[in-house]
């Protein structure tokens, strides 16, 4: 009896374990699935930017390496697909999230500011978002930053 009631325990941890696997793995979207999210305005959502989409990050020593992060929001009722993520200039690199949002997911766009070729002063940079979105599927994000020597 004591064998059988082990055997029961350990096939509920199996049997929980591969369930937490499944809903862990994050969808990879193909470019096929971008173009059309991009096209098919009946896939259409909305999206918020939780913080300003312009950001200022201080000042900072020539040749330092920064990151800014703008946040946001799917707040429509299809899944947010982000197309496209691009700098405005060879300083920063932005990461582009591959996977889609559910309605009501939160999600970041990253970036990373290299200053080590800029000139000293105030600079503005921006990154452009791509997304399957309305009433605008391309979204500006600014940030600023203060170089010193």
């Amino acid at each position: 009896m004591k064998k059988v009631f082990y055997y029961l325990i350990l096939a509920s941890a199996i049997i929980a374990c591969n369930t937490a696997d499944k809903k862990s793995e994050v969808k990879v979207l193909t470019e096929e699935d971008k173009k059309k999210a991009e096209s098919d305005s009946s896939s259409y959502t909305t999206i918020a930017w939780l913080d300003s989409t312009v950001i200022k990050l201080g000042n900072i020593k020539k040749g330092e390496v920064v990151e800014v992060a703008f946040r946001f929001k799917n707040t429509g009722d299809k899944q947010l697909v982000i197309t496209n993520v691009i700098a405005g200039c060879g300083c920063t690199v932005p990461e582009k999230p591959e996977q889609p949002y559910a309605p009501g997911e939160e999600g970041v766009i990253k970036a990373k500011f290299d200053s080590k070729n800029q000139h000293a002063g105030l600079q503005s940079k921006y990154v452009t978002v791509d997304a399957n979105t309305k009433p605008n599927a391309k979204h500006q994000l600014n940030f600023t930053v203060e170089i010193t020597e």
